[in-house]
């Protein structure tokens, strides 16, 4: 919410500084975000008036004008030298005189004006655009004037340029705030100072035309007003003032009446809407949207509509999004004549998130979802009226109020020994009902309690605790005391079998990867192709329309990671994510940390694209593969050792990837992207990665006390030629099944793949080296043992997988 502070001063001045009064808006909750001064600063520039502006005679695109400046031409009209195009006699203009300051440049420093001589004509001073002052971007000439600006008076007290915009970054429950009434209402009840209300006076009849309207769905909307106004002149100027208070709002100005609409949006929070009342066939109905029906919008985008949707038709066709857009068939335009104005209440559950659907936001929309007081349409309607005859004409008509549904507020009680103890200080139900009444909020009084209606505009007032907060906030947050907390701390032990979340970042980070946070909501396309989730759990109103689904798979937000670093061309990727997964589960049933039919496990992945390592001298630069992101994986589980079977995975490559077990039970995958979804999400290279469940990783092995051996161990290698399918894990499983457990260990060392036949190994076999590592603690092994045990081995090996010692 963004609004000058002299228009907030109109409503309620207080004797603070702007500063003050800042920190006054932040402390009660209304965050002032940023300050920003209207004007940026520039001195000596004053309202002048063109008396004659003639050809220069060396220059085709100059001009040489005869300037009065009042005061600060006091021997008769300047001279000065321009090339505007709109340069001619008779308009006033900013003149910026000799010695004048401009607003900084790009260096940073101001430009000073002084005598100058162009083309052989000399020049005092300098006629000045809305872009030389920095007032706007407008460079198409001089900034014109209105005709009864006083010559030389100081441009920035003409234009009131010593302003300051303030922009609050408000919370969806104060949206009674979304006003410069409504914050100056706030302002009043924080400082004391009295709230200038402006008298609104209705506006008589001249006609008695109405528009039938009927409401067929009080659910979507509980109050509808309108009135004709008849006779208009869309062609009229929109006056200065409002142009400027609506640019200092943020708010471009469009037409005049569209731009009474956004006036009075911003000054009293009343979103209203103006038909041409020429285009609408019969009368307007107000009902939910049938599956199928199509409007084209106001920003020129035609969308589908379902049974979801508000809207509001006529006898042939939509004309408008309840609450959010108008329709372009409805639009008023330059030749519009008579007009439908339109106030109405919509609920905000109606409203809240449809506009997302279609990819943009409004300020209509913004306000209703949040809550819009249903009390005052008919005295916004009677102000718009005002506007509009004051400023393009016209008859108005009476006005059609119907209320078919207004809200009911249930009294909310406080307590005032409640309040004390959630405040953290003591206060008294004079105090508590001060700040009631201050609010404007009607109460009765009980034994140490007060019981609250809250008004038609306060949305966000429903249980005990919004009106403790309001007594805080008033009171003011500076003022609460500084003491300890009352309740016992107490640590809550981790069991020693299991590490923390943190350790975990740390050993990934250890590893030389970085900590990604990503969103739990993504793309639909990712769950589909990564997860292999056709049916993901849907977001029923989510931030933006592309992330409509949550993740049940950590893949898709690093691979989003990936491409966002190569489209900044990062050299090298190695990054993580510790993050929660949501998968569909009938069993899971809603506690106060669960959600039915929902489970919600946490998942730590990894992914690694690019070099091994950061270039260096000392190593040859090497491509990350999935054996080194396997070894990183295997750091991470250390002391305990994993255990990898080849598998399949959507996201990874069929022959690359293979599933990771601890104790026998499967914790997740690991392997290379695919390159179907590589080529998809256009990546120089495939990435591997690794999604591990967090609870398995934080699993460790609590250290056991072990006698120092105090038996050599003895080495013995093998080459055992077996053929190219047998896996290296089940070859080592069968070494080591030693019913003796002599053999402690099977390491292999060494591959070998002649490029031709030989005579010890034949086409599709391979020869794999091993170290055996055998022990008895108990006692000294012998030639006889150590011997009958390799051979057992390798008879185990040759049974198994038809292995045989390479000659």
């Amino acid at each position: 919410m963004q609004f000058p502070e002299s228009w907030l001063r109109e409503f309620c001045n207080p004797p603070l500084s702007t500063q003050a009064l800042a920190d006054l808006l932040t402390m009660a909750g209304l965050e002032v975000e940023e300050m920003a001064p209207a004007a940026p600063p520039f001195t000596g520039i004053v309202v002048a008036e063109i008396l004659e502006a003639e050809q220069h005679p060396n220059a085709d695109k100059l001009r040489v004008c005869k300037v009065h400046a009042g005061p600060f031409s006091p021997d008769g009209p300047l001279q000065i030298v321009c090339g505007a195009p709109n340069a001619r006699a008779g308009i006033k203009i900013p003149l910026a005189t000799v010695g004048a300051e401009l607003p900084p440049g790009e260096d940073g420093k101001p430009f000073k004006i002084g005598k100058g001589k162009l083309r052989g004509v000399e020049s005092f001073g300098m006629l000045c655009s809305a872009r030389e002052l920095k007032l706007s971007e407008d460079h198409g000439g001089l900034l014109e004037l209105p005709a009864d600006a006083p010559v030389g008076t100081n441009l920035r007290e003409y234009l009131q340029l010593d302003d300051t915009l303030f922009t609050l970054k408000l919370t969806p429950n104060l949206a009674h705030c979304l006003s410069v009434y409504g914050i100056a209402r706030e302002v009043s009840a924080l400082t004391g100072t009295p709230l200038t209300t402006p008298a609104i006076a209705a506006v008589a009849p001249q006609h008695d035309q109405q528009l039938p309207v009927r409401i067929e769905h009080t659910d979507l909307c509980g109050r509808f007003s309108g009135r004709v106004v008849r006779g208009v002149n869309p062609k009229a100027q929109t006056p200065d003032w409002m142009v400027q208070r609506l640019a200092r709002c943020g708010q471009r100005t469009v037409s005049p009446l569209v731009d009474i609409s956004n006036y009075v949006m911003f000054e009293y929070g009343r979103p209203s809407h103006i038909f041409d009342l020429d285009k609408i066939q019969g009368g307007l109905q107000v009902r939910w949207a049938r599956e199928g029906e199509t409007l084209k919008l106001l920003n020129g985008n035609t969308v589908t509509l379902d049974a979801q949707v508000g809207i509001i038709a006529d006898e042939q066709a939509v004309e408008s999004l309840a609450g959010i857009m108008g329709g372009d068939a409805t639009a008023v335009s330059d030749d519009t004549r008579n007009i439908y104005i339109e106030a109405a209440f919509w609920w905000p559950a109606a409203v809240a998130g449809r506009s997302r659907r279609y990819n943009f936001s409004t300020d209509a929309g913004h306000r209703f979802e949040r809550g819009v007081d249903p009390v005052g349409t008919v005295e916004h309607i009677e102000r718009i009226t005002a506007l509009v005859q004051s400023i393009c004409g016209g008859e108005a008509g009476p006005i059609d109020d119907q209320q078919p549904a207004m809200p009911q507020r249930a009294p909310v009680t406080l307590r005032v020994a409640r309040a004390s103890k959630v405040i953290g200080m003591p206060v008294s139900q004079a105090d508590c009902a001060g700040v009631l009444g201050r609010l404007g909020l009607s109460f009765t009084e009980g034994e140490g309690t007060l019981t609250v209606t809250p008004p038609s505009w306060r949305f966000d007032i429903a249980i005990e605790e919004d009106l403790i907060e309001e007594v805080a906030r008033v009171i003011g947050f500076d003022k609460l005391p500084q003491t300890p907390p009352l309740a016992p701390v107490s640590a809550r032990v981790r069991v020693e079998a299991q590490r923390s979340r943190h350790t975990v970042r740390h050993a990934l980070a250890a590893l030389d990867f970085q900590e990604t946070i990503n969103f739990s909501f993504v793309e639909a396309r990712w769950e589909q192709e990564l997860a292999g989730n056709a049916h993901p759990i849907q977001v029923l109103n989510p931030i933006a329309a592309p992330l409509a689904v949550m993740r049940s798979s950590l893949v898709g937000s690093l691979i989003q990671v990936l491409k966002y670093n190569l489209a900044r061309k990062a050299p090298r990727v190695r990054v993580f994510e510790l993050g929660r997964v949501f998968v569909r589960d009938a069993s899971v049933a809603s506690t106060v940390s669960t959600v039915a039919g929902v489970r919600q496990p946490m998942k730590v992945a990894a992914l690694a694209w690019g070099p091994k390592a950061c270039a260096q001298w000392g190593v040859p630069e090497k491509a990350v593969d999935f054996f080194d992101l396997k070894g990183d994986l295997e750091a991470l589980m250390a002391p305990r050792r994993a255990t990898f079977r080849a598998a399949e995975h959507p996201a990874l490559h069929p022959g690359r990837c293979a599933e990771v077990l601890l104790d026998g039970v499967s914790v997740g995958h690991i392997g290379e992207l695919h390159p179907k979804w590589r080529q998809a999400y256009d990546l120089p290279s495939a990435p591997v990665l690794f999604e591990l469940d967090l609870d398995a990783v934080q699993q460790r092995v609590v250290p056991v006390a072990q006698p120092v051996p105090r038996q050599q161990s003895v080495l013995r290698d093998l080459a055992l030629v077996v053929a190219e399918g047998v896996p290296h894990d089940a070859l080592m499983a069968s070494l080591q099944d030693d019913p003796q457990q002599l053999i402690r260990q099977a390491v292999l060392f060494d591959i070998y793949r002649p490029s031709q036949p030989t005579a010890d190994i034949a086409a599709g076999e391979r020869s794999m080296a091993v170290r055996l590592e055998l022990r008895d603690d108990d006692a000294t092994l012998t030639e006889e043992r150590i011997e009958a045990t390799v051979a057992s081995a390798v008879q185990r090996a040759a049974q198994a997988h038809g292995a045989r010692l390479r000659a």
